[in-house]
């Protein structure tokens, strides 16, 4: 099993509308690097949202629950996409000002590639964020 960052902008798709729906695919993703990463994806990988704009904060977890498949809404056979589903809000948002000051994120992707939509993280990495969160 391995533990994954997904950012979106709340405006556009929030950790709300995935709970109200359940299910999404997790879809709109160009970046190389991030597509990478949703090609390393697996069903049951862990996930935690995080909440672009002026929020800047992990806010919920999901759960992927489907293996990559290619995008069926995009014309280039590279982009692949993930269906993922709620598992439930987080008791307390991590805001990035938060995880910024911790030294142990200090090689965390969320904190030194702030455009990488896609993002993994180690065990005790993981670890470290639900704690922080009140999990």
């Amino acid at each position: 099993m391995a533990y994954w960052i997904l950012k979106t902008e709340p405006s556009t798709y929030g950790y709300a509308n995935l709970e109200r729906d359940g299910t999404t695919r997790w879809d709109g993703v160009k970046n190389p690097l991030a597509i990478k990463h949703i090609r390393s994806m697996r069903r049951g990988d862990d996930v935690l949202i995080y909440h672009t704009g002026k929020e800047k904060a992990l806010v919920g977890k999901a759960r992927i629950s489907t293996d990559p498949y290619p995008d069926p809404g995009a014309d280039n056979p590279a982009l692949v996409v993930v269906d993922l589903e709620a598992s439930g809000p987080l008791r307390k948002p991590v805001p990035l000002s938060a995880i910024k000051a911790e030294q142990s994120f200090a090689d965390l992707a969320l904190v030194r590639m702030g455009r990488l939509s896609v993002v993994p993280a180690t065990p005790s990495q993981w670890k470290r964020l639900l704690k922080m969160a009140g999990e």
